[in-house]
């Protein structure tokens, strides 16, 4: 450092993101002094075409290079959001792709003995992540030290009362928030259907909170497990974890929330399962042979329920409320969400423009995943949902099968 004593203990904040993964990419990374929280340099700079993990990688050794060239001899701690480096890093989690090994070892060598690594909500590290765009967008690239010195690098100097993402207009937020067009990044749904229980197994109806509440069985748990461990990678990018309020969602819920970097689980009443009413337990040919005309009618026609239950219209206006609260209060994140196959099936199909009678020929595992992305868009129609325009990304995706 310049004009004052070098820190004994640094934090390393660092980003990275493409847009289109791959697709341009760019990083960002600052150092600051432990102690007092100043600003020691920061750089950002366009790596070309890149993934996203790439990119992360990048702005770690972005940083660690900025340690050793202002703060030698420093104790170091790397902040980032990116859960897979972070983990990878602290030696939790194994390095399994070939393009990922090479930009770790060259970390471990960057990094002073000693150095450690904590995962940060990406609301924590949003002066890196406005590096990496502003670095993407071509409005300033390189090493810069406090004032707006550069060392190396084009475009005009940071200024240094601006903070994150709410101090810039709100047209750049949308703009950088996600890696995305001027319009937004899309909310984006990761939909898992709960594991086995004893009904499933036994190919019982098996409802709501209005039902008897089956748990998940071991080999439902093992189930989710996989699942779990399948989007582990997918970790950093996720906001929340939400599930229906129903006993064998909760639980998937909590086993997903673990391996996905320790959320809490939060209920949304409007994911749960459909009310079978006086048909919760039984299987089809118990119902068949106990309320044959009630079954006819209910098969017939998608606004009749079961006796004392719901009908598939009343449960797609309640899936379609939770959805509209889901897309407002996490606008361009990405929300597991455990939930059934009836909810599901509706958000599929409604991401489709599809008629209701389409549930019909749906076919959804138990513990399979599915991914719909909500695009904002102003100028959408409001079918299928307002302001937004959905995208279905995967169906019935299972973590045994790939």
């Amino acid at each position: 450092m310049t004009g004052s004593a070098t820190p004994s203990r640094v934090v390393v904040e660092a980003d990275g993101g493409s847009r289109g993964n791959p697709g341009p990419a760019a990083y960002g990374a600052l150092l600051r002094d432990a102690d007092t929280g100043a600003l020691i340099a920061e750089d950002g700079a366009t790596l070309g075409v890149a993934t996203n993990n790439v990119a992360e990688y990048s702005g770690l050794l972005a940083g660690l290079r900025l340690a050793r060239d202002h703060a030698p001899g420093a104790v170091v701690e790397v902040r980032m959001d990116s859960k897979l480096v972070v983990e990878q890093m602290s030696g939790r989690w194994k390095i399994k792709h070939p393009d990922m090994r090479p930009l770790a070892l060259e970390a471990r060598e960057l990094a002073p003995p000693g150095t450690t690594y904590t995962w940060v909500p990406r609301a924590q590290n949003a002066h890196a992540d406005r590096l990496a765009n502003e670095a993407l967008d071509g409005v300033a690239e390189g090493v810069r030290l406090p004032g707006g010195t550069a060392v190396g690098g084009v475009g005009r100097a940071p200024d240094p009362t601006r903070g994150g993402d709410e101090a810039q207009p709100a047209s750049a937020q949308a703009q950088q928030r996600g890696w995305s067009p001027a319009g937004g990044p899309p909310t984006t749904l990761v939909l898992v259907r709960h594991g086995v229980t004893a009904h499933t197994q036994a190919k019982r109806f098996s409802g709501g909170l209005g039902g008897a509440d089956p748990a998940l069985s071991d080999e439902g748990r093992a189930q989710v497990r996989a699942v779990g461990e399948w989007l582990a990678p997918l970790a950093d990018r996720v906001d929340a974890v939400l599930t229906s309020p129903v006993r064998r969602t909760v639980e998937s819920a909590e086993v997903l929330a673990a391996l996905l970097g320790d959320h809490e689980v939060v209920p949304e009443p409007g994911f749960a399962e459909m009310e079978f009413g006086r048909w919760d337990g039984l299987t089809f040919a118990e119902v068949r042979e106990r309320d044959p005309e009630a079954l006819d009618a209910w098969l017939a026609a998608t606004d009749v329920p079961p006796p004392g239950g719901e009908s598939f219209a009343e449960v797609r206006e309640r899936v379609a409320a939770a959805l509209e609260r889901v897309l407002r209060g996490h606008a361009g994140r990405t929300v597991v969400v455990a939930s059934h196959v009836t909810p599901i099936k509706v958000l599929v199909a409604q991401a489709l423009g599809a008629p209701l009678e389409a549930l019909y020929r749906m076919e959804l595992a138990p513990a399979s995943v599915t991914v719909i992305a909500y695009h904002p868009d102003p100028d959408a129609p409001a079918e299928p949902v307002p302001g937004h325009r959905p995208s279905l990304r995967l169906f019935n995706g299972r973590a045994t099968a790939l």
